[in-house]
Formats: C-alpha cells, structure tokens, sequence
C-alpha cells in the first residue's frame, strides 16, 4: 500500500507543474480553461451529479426540475471557477488578490485583537472559501507577528501530493493546524500569552462515532460538529461568520457577520444552531454558490425525541 502511494505521488509530480504553469497565465486564459472543464465535468463525466441532484431535490421539494436543474449547472460554473481559482492563487499577487476578494468589515476581527481577546470565524465550503484566508491581507502589521496566531483547522486529505499542495496553497495567508492539533495548539498559544483568530470551516458532518448538534437544515434532519462551538466558549472568543458575496466571476465580497461578543456566555449548542441557521438563509440567498457535491446526507440521522424547531 506504501509502494502504491509512494507511486501515485510520483506520478502526480508532472500535474505540479502544470498547476504552477497556469497558475502564472492571465485570468482569460484561466476562465477558458474553467470553460472547458465546466463541460466536461457537467456534461460529458457527470463528475457526482446524481450526489448534487439528490441534495438538491432533497433540499428544495418546492422547486420544479428545471429550477433545480439550473442550480445544478450554476453549481458546476461555481465549481470549476473555484478550481482555477484556487490553482491561480500559487502566483497571485497580494494586490490582486485584495482586489478580487474585498473584506467590508475587517475592524470587528482588529478591534477585538486591540482590546486583547480572541476571534473564531466560523465559514463554510461556500464558493471561494480558500481565498478567505486573504482577510490576513486586511489586518495592520501589529497583527501579523509571532505574538498573534492567524489560523484555519483543516483536515489532512489521503492522498499525499494533495494534502501538501492544499497545504502550501493554504498557508500562504495563515498557518494551517490539523484539526486534531487545534485545541493543544490554542492552549500552548495561550499559556505562551499570544492571542488567536482562528478560522473553522464548520458545515461537514461529524466523523462515524461521534454525534453533533442535530437541527433542521435545508428540509433534512443534519448532524452539525459543535467542536468549534466547544472551543470558541472555553477560550470565550469573539465569534464571527464570513458572509461572502459573488460579485462576478473571480470577485468577491466577505462582510464579517458578529454572531456573539462572548461565547461563553452562550447556552450549549446554541452557537452551532445559530451557524446552522445563519448558513442555511446564505444558502438560499444563492443556492448555486454551496459544495452540493459533499454527500453531507449519507449517513441519516434523527430529530431527538421532543425536537421542536420553533425552540431553536
């Protein structure tokens, strides 16, 4: 098995260097190729379309086929624009990248860095979350020192090439924890007497074993990880959310949602519905814009006996 890997990531040294290759061609030549993959993902490969359909019939019962077929085709647009959007980012310029991701709202993440406390940025997999790391770009130099830790937790992928691609991709702006490292590493930032602004990608369901907050989410009964939720009240964090905006292709705009100045003075669980809730209505503000190609559904889940909704 060790002998296949290794193989695989030899093989895989040549797609390296064709992502630096395009990474260095100007964006017309990246909406071209984005073209070209649009159709033949969507319309020749398929690429899980029978996942998407069913996520998007499931979740929207009221819309007709071809409502739901023209989210679907808007989903693969998105999809493949953030594909070479991501592989541009090897050799995009600062500039341009503050030009073409626009943060409305940095002050709440630096105003609370100034008054000495803690910010956790819940975000989630809605088209283009790997450029929100760029809010680093916004932040005053004070800010990026050793004495403040800019961060996301991620989780590592099987493939080996790839977790080091993404991983380099995705430190450029921040330092990139491993989501089973995340709470030691706070603790030892802290006891070192650094401050943090963590972000979390929070809308993928728990791990096999391991139960979450369950709430109703797009018309399903969904298990939602509260470990960021967790972390956020015992480190009593302030806690945001990144609404981000298409503009057009390649532009986007993120305003900082404040969902709570402390987080530990929040009942439990009530962070995590709250974020189930906020991404739910930024879903259906464009319902093309979200990964319907994670099958978030496939292991069911039940409401809790007593579950009401309207409590929520």
């Amino acid at each position: 098995m060790k002998m296949k890997a290794k193989l695989q990531n030899i093989l895989l040294v040549p797609l390296g260097w064709l992502f630096h290759l395009l990474a260095f061609m100007p964006w017309w030549w990246i909406w071209l190729n984005a073209d070209v993959f649009y159709f033949i993902a969507y319309h020749v490969f398929g690429y899980r379309r029978k996942v998407v359909r069913k996520n998007l019939v499931e979740s929207f019962p009221e819309k007709s086929e071809a409502e739901i077929k023209q989210i679907e085709k808007r989903f693969y647009r998105h999809f493949t624009d953030y594909f070479f959007e991501t592989v541009k980012m090897l050799h995009m310029s600062d500039a341009d990248m503050k030009k073409r991701m626009v943060f409305r709202n940095p002050e709440l993440v630096i105003n609370a860095y100034k008054e000495g406390r803690n910010n956790m940025i819940y975000a989630a997999h809605y088209f283009n979350w790997e450029w929100l790391t760029s809010i680093s770009l916004w932040f005053p130099d004070e800010m990026k020192t050793d004495r403040h830790l800019i961060g996301q937790a991620y989780h590592p992928l099987e493939n080996q090439w790839f977790d080091r691609f993404f991983l380099h991709l995705r430190s450029r702006y921040s330092t990139c924890v491993p989501s089973n490292e995340v709470l030691r590493t706070m603790i030892e930032t802290k006891r070192e007497g650094k401050q943090m602004t963590l972000g979390f990608l929070s809308d993928q369901h728990p791990l096999p074993g391991h139960r979450g907050v369950i709430t109703k989410f797009l018309n399903h009964p969904s298990d939602f990880i509260n470990g960021t939720e967790a972390i956020a009240r015992k480190f009593d964090m302030q806690v945001l959310y990144f609404h981000i905006h298409k503009i057009r292709r390649g532009y986007y705009e993120c305003t900082l949602d404040l969902m709570y100045d402390h987080a530990k003075e929040q009942p439990k669980d009530s962070i995590t519905l709250r974020y189930a809730h906020i991404l739910e209505q930024h879903i259906l503000e464009d319902p093309s814009l979200w990964m319907w190609s994670h099958n978030r559904w496939k292991r069911p889940v039940e409401y809790p006996e007593n579950y009401n909704p309207q409590q929520q």
